[in-house]
């Protein structure tokens, strides 16, 4: 298992309800956001084949953007 982690710009509950039902598609095990931290941290728990392009392109999809780090 992998973690990644994503500075994005999701701000809120609403905007965590908003990306669940596009982060639950993919092959992830946990996840969870911490919207206290300035940078919005996404944390990513999940199989060694998922890889940061996916999930970026899975939260664009649901109209946030995001960076690794």
């Amino acid at each position: 298992m992998q973690t990644l982690k994503f500075k994005t710009n999701i701000k809120c509950s609403g905007c965590v309800a908003t990306v669940t039902p596009h982060l639950n598609v993919l092959e992830i095990d946990d996840w969870k956001i911490d919207t206290e931290n300035p940078d919005k941290i996404l944390e990513v728990k999940g199989a060694d084949t998922l890889n940061a392009k996916q999930v970026i392109e899975t939260l664009e999809k649901a109209g946030y953007k995001a960076e690794t780090i």
